[in-house]
């Protein structure tokens, strides 16, 4: 019996259905392996602009005009080379080996001072030069040491801070006390520690007897005396005390605030 027309045409729906079904399930798994293929080239890609910029990078801070220019260092070169001066140091015979007498003013405070220029001659030659150069003029003194050992005051730092000189330092340490006691009115030459050829435009006076003990370079170059005018010093400066920090109480910037506006010798 031949098929009837109803049953050829349910086969011919049935094979375009199954034609349709084919074609769109072929154009879905094209579909996604066009995306595979397209995320694989955008990743593809991502890195190798990310290569090229790290290289460019790489490049620029290393061989090209990033390349960092050297400055300064913050902190002065305070320690030069063991057994070398630093800068225009005068010679020891500017100190003439004689004793030299001047005044020294701390604000209002007048201090008749006298430099041993035999004992000490390469410091006081510094020292006379620099006080005839007009060095110490506005200069401050920007340290108070008063404890049960030492009393202290330290001045002629270049910016007031304590700094050294990073283009000024002198040796060897002269006339430093072999028992380590420097008596009320000493004027002695500050240095950095362990280093006899950091010294430099900074002075301390001592206000009382006080034991500093010596280190590796020995003690502190003694410049001369205070020959008069200590006890105002006292009364009018370091009466004042130390302004307390987290570290020291005993050690830091005098609370009244201290200036050199005299400085002579002859």
């Amino acid at each position: 019996m031949a098929p009837s027309k109803n049953t050829e045409r349910e086969v011919r729906e049935a094979r375009d259905r199954l034609r349709r079904y084919n074609a769109r399930q072929a154009v879905h798994k094209t579909q996604i392996k066009r995306r595979r293929r397209d995320n694989i080239l955008a990743i593809i890609a991502l890195l190798v602009v990310a290569t090229l910029a790290t290289s460019v990078q790489i490049l620029y801070f290393s061989a090209g005009p990033g390349v960092p220019k050297p400055t300064a260092s913050a902190t002065p070169e305070a320690t030069p080379e063991a057994g070398a001066n630093v800068g225009d140091i005068p010679s020891p015979d500017v100190a003439e080996a004689r004793t030299w007498t001047g005044n020294l003013t701390l604000n209002a405070v007048p201090l008749a001072v006298s430099f041993a220029g035999a004992a000490a001659p390469q410091a006081v030659a510094a020292f006379v030069t620099d006080i005839n150069a007009g060095y110490f003029a506005g200069k401050t003194c920007h340290r108070l040491v008063k404890s049960d050992t030492a009393g202290l005051l330290q001045c002629g730092s270049v910016d007031g801070t304590g700094a050294a000189d990073a283009n000024y330092s002198f040796g060897p340490i002269e006339n430093a006390p072999a028992d380590g006691v420097y008596p009320a009115g000493t004027i002695a030459v500050a240095r950095a520690a362990d280093n006899a050829y950091s010294q430099g435009h900074q002075f301390f006076i001592a206000f009382t007897d006080s034991q500093l003990p010596d280190d590796t370079a020995g003690g502190y170059t003694v410049l001369g005396t205070v020959t008069s005018g200590l006890d105002q010093l006292v009364a009018q400066i370091a009466d004042g005390g130390v302004t307390a920090s987290a570290t020291s109480t005993t050690d830091g910037a005098p609370v009244v605030p201290t200036t050199i506006t005299g400085f002579s010798i002859q």
